[in-house]
């Protein structure tokens, strides 16, 4: 008796109806595939800053925002509209390296922020922020898959950990960044956009 083909992740998933995407499974984004860069604003102009941030990095928190809601109240009815939005910190969490590496490159910022041995703060943002940006990558190559921009980073938390006798794990900072705006790019490296017709609605001027 022959055998049957060995079934393929063609043949499972959810029945669409449409014949041009057919049944098969996406390969979905993998957790351990990413990249967190922290652009040379971070920590000054120390060069190789950035980059053993990079090395670092354990784990990251993808943006979250939340839009407020505005109540809209007429006659019998009522209507809700889209207020304003916030975007909610991120935990980056990093090794402290043996090199000291990581350690001096947060404390260059915090001292960026807010000279703790002089006890003088900047002028303005744009002497303390800087650019974060976060790539989930496919695992074959350099490339993104999905590319976030965060704007106007500062750290707003800092925790170097503990130290214990009894324990082997690698010792982690973490870091609380918080950003005035995020931005998620295409492939093509331009800023997603709505998709064409969308907004037709608002048009009206209606809620």
């Amino acid at each position: 008796m022959a055998l049957e083909a060995i079934p393929t992740l063609n043949k499972f998933g959810v029945p669409t109806g449409d014949s041009t995407t057919g049944t098969g499974i996406l390969m979905p984004k993998l957790k351990y595939r990413f990249r967190v860069t922290f652009f040379e604003g971070f920590g000054g102009a120390v060069a190789g800053d950035n980059l053993v941030l990079t090395q670092n990095v354990q784990s990251v928190v993808r943006p979250k925002i939340t839009h407020e809601e505005v109540v809209i109240d007429s006659y019998n009815s009522r209507a809700y509209i889209q207020g304003k939005h916030t975007w909610e910190a991120i935990t980056v969490t990093v090794r402290d390296d043996m090199t000291n590496g990581t350690s001096k490159a947060i404390g260059r910022q915090l001292q960026r922020q807010f000279n703790h041995f002089q006890q003088t703060t900047p002028a303005a943002g744009s002497d303390y922020k800087f650019q974060t940006a976060i790539e989930v990558l496919d695992g074959t190559s350099t490339e993104a898959t999905e590319y976030w921009v965060l704007e106007g980073c500062f750290l707003t938390n800092v925790d170097y950990s503990d130290q214990d006798y009894s324990a082997t794990d690698p010792v982690q900072i973490i870091m609380t960044i918080k950003y005035d705006n995020a931005t998620q790019y295409d492939t093509d490296s331009s800023p997603l956009s709505p998709a064409p017709g969308a907004g037709s609605i608002a048009s009206t001027n209606r809620a």
